[in-house]
């Protein structure tokens, strides 16, 4: 007797269950603030049950970052110019841009206060941003490997992407492409050898 493989359909109920929560979470972001959107309101909006929730993502923090996670992977993919100064102004230049929207601040500050929630050690939550961090590590080992100086990731979160994060959330200051530009120049100068 043959043993049957459970059938795996991409694009099937799974799929359809992340997209419907995908929307609630970020049509209520849109709408409340933070500390308003629940799993509870999510389920609500969805149509998805609140077990389902829970059993798939565990909290709210780890719903945010899922989501976060698919939109820059979806509309943020880290660029492959064949230079480093051009792979790293394409990216901060996209997240200048991407920040500038008003879901991107609203993201943002989502995942800002995320980040420090005592539920998240223990349910892994941000693994997307960490995923994020492995594709940023993967455009600079390119340029490693074409020969160019290269900052670390460390280096690029720090010089780059904090300064517009850091505009954002105190100032309410979205960046611009000038901004992205100039930090690029300041992070390329600060790799270069002495």
């Amino acid at each position: 007797m043959i043993e049957r493989q459970p059938v795996r359909r991409p694009g099937g109920r799974s799929a359809r269950v992340r997209t419907a929560v995908h929307t609630a979470v970020t049509e209520l972001l849109a709408e409340k603030a933070l500390e308003e959107v629940t799993i509870a309101a999510v389920a609500e909006r969805s149509g998805v049950h609140q077990t389902t929730l829970y059993r798939r993502w565990g909290t709210m923090s780890a719903l945010v970052d899922d989501v976060v996670n698919e939109v820059l992977s979806r509309g943020s993919p880290v660029p492959d110019t064949g230079s480093l100064r051009g792979d790293l102004t394409a990216f901060a230049v996209k997240a200048a841009a991407d920040l500038a929207t008003p879901m991107g601040a609203v993201y943002l500050r989502a995942v800002a206060v995320g980040i420090g929630a005592p539920e998240d050690a223990q349910d892994g939550a941000h693994s997307g941003l960490l995923a994020r961090e492995e594709q940023l590590q993967g455009m600079l080992d390119r340029a490693t490997a074409r020969g160019e100086t290269a900052p670390t990731v460390l280096d690029l979160l720090e010089v780059v992407l904090a300064p517009m994060y850091f505009r954002l959330l105190m100032f309410r200051v979205p960046p611009d492409e000038q901004q992205a530009r100039t930090l690029v120049d300041r992070l390329l100068r600060l790799a270069e050898p002495m």
